[in-house]
């Protein structure tokens, strides 16, 4: 039996930029099946992208931290510094 090579370390893999460069690089971006996010905290903007359309949201004085998604893959909600954010909530540009 052969002794187990060293691990490699891991290589975390960019995001692939889909966001208008002007925002720069976001604070928090993920995604989960057809819909993604990205958030940009100093310009108070929080875009979404669904089926290849990109939304964009002010977010106000919400500080967006964490976000989940329901078994509908359109229904996106996030967390914020006073508690649950719906899209619903924040002002669609």
């Amino acid at each position: 039996m052969e002794p187990m090579k060293p691990m490699k370390p891991l290589g975390f893999k960019e995001l692939e930029r889909w966001w208008p460069e002007a925002l720069g690089k976001p604070n928090s971006a993920g995604g989960q099946e057809a819909v993604q996010y990205a958030y940009f905290r100093d310009a108070r903007r929080l875009l979404v992208r669904h089926g290849g359309h990109i939304t964009t949201f002010d977010t106000g004085d919400h500080e967006i931290y964490g976000v989940s998604q329901a078994s509908d893959p359109r229904h996106v909600q996030f967390t914020g510094s006073r508690g649950p954010v719906d899209l619903t909530q924040l002002k669609r540009l």
